[in-house]
């Protein structure tokens, strides 16, 4: 099978292909990956912003969706056949030992789930199965960007009806933030960003209120938005310290703090502790808190209904075979949106 993998951080991916060598052991299953959203995460992997990588090489990707193959020994919520959804997340169902493939003579890590390989050997409790009328395409999705963006306003923020929203980064995520919080009737629902490509997709997604961060002052503009008093929830996105420490200033005086983006690991933010002990709040969303055996179901009645939109979303679609090409437009800022690699044919 054809696959992409990290063997050298701060270097491009290498397509190889990739042998398995041992059969399916208690609680794996083998899927056939149609569709791999790219998340930031790959990015922040290949850069090495967490620290050295003691699992190379390695495979990536940990959204995505396609078709079960074959299962093994004890899988009792997928079957062959059925289309499913590839998450990070844990769900029901068993948590197996990660797989291992063969390239030449070398051995190749993976994690309980990767989607950036025509196959892939996943964990039972990394799989969640949807409709066969469902696109998989979008279906891609739900393995990370949506599940985290909705995830943050129902999960980690808890939105009440009509409480203002500052979303800071306009990525996969953070358009996803903003539907969530159009569909909880928040409001105003600000974006900000610093591409007007991204800032006019949030627009058609739900936010009421753009600041392009490269024309306007962000601080400026949310005091005169919200007539000095701070937003009520202030999602940040970006993991960018500057962008985090003002997230926290322009939440007001008992509002929220999230954050969702993981900044460098030798970098830390400071703040003034003062306001914590007065209403306001920190924390940190780990992918929304989703629990995706509960959640996508949920989640994929939206999509039926036409509450949540996720066509939109994908505005660029690229082979596996040049996803060096993707990962460089995401780190342009050239994405509008969400980028998906076709992994297989349907």
């Amino acid at each position: 099978m054809l696959a992409a993998i990290i063997v050298k951080q701060k270097e491009p991916l290498e397509l190889v292909n990739l042998q398995i060598t041992d059969p399916l052991s208690y609680g794996q299953v083998l899927v056939r990956v149609h569709y791999s959203g790219i998340c930031g995460s790959q990015l922040g992997e290949i850069e090495g912003v967490k620290g050295e990588d003691p699992y190379l090489p390695h495979c990536l990707g940990h959204e995505g969706a396609g078709l079960v193959e074959e299962i093994g020994p004890g899988v009792k919520n997928v079957k062959v056949g059925d289309h499913v959804v590839l998450h990070w997340r844990p769900g029901q169902g068993i948590q197996a030992e990660a797989p291992r493939y063969q390239w030449g003579n070398k051995t190749v890590h993976a994690g309980w789930v990767t989607s950036f390989n025509e196959q892939a050997i996943v964990s039972e409790n990394r799989l969640t199965v949807i409709p066969k009328d469902l696109n998989l395409e979008e279906a891609a999705l739900l393995g990370c960007a949506v599940t985290t963006g909705l995830g943050v306003i129902s999960n980690n923020a808890k939105v009440r009806i009509g409480e203002s929203i500052l979303v800071i980064g306009a990525g996969g995520v953070g358009l996803n933030v903003i539907q969530g919080a159009r569909m909880a009737s928040a409001y105003p629902i600000i974006a900000v960003d610093r591409c007007h490509h991204k800032l006019s997709l949030a627009k058609e997604l739900g936010a009421t209120h753009l600041i392009h961060t490269g024309e306007q002052n962000l601080s400026e503009e949310v005091q005169r938005l919200l007539q000095g008093v701070g937003a009520d929830i202030v999602v940040e996105n970006t993991g960018k310290i500057e962008l985090m420490e003002q997230a926290y200033e322009l939440c007001s005086n008992k509002g929220r703090t999230i954050f969702v983006g993981v900044p460098p690991q030798k970098e830390k933010p400071s703040f003034r502790s003062l306001p914590l002990h007065f209403g306001k709040s920190i924390s940190g969303s780990h992918g929304g808190e989703t629990e995706p055996t509960t959640e996508i179901p949920r989640y994929v009645r939206l999509m039926q209904s036409g509450k949540l939109h996720l066509s939109p979303l994908i505005t660029d679609r690229i082979p596996l075979h040049d996803v060096n090409i993707a990962l460089d437009k995401m780190r342009q800022s050239q994405i509008r949106g969400r980028c998906v690699l076709k992994i297989s044919e349907d």
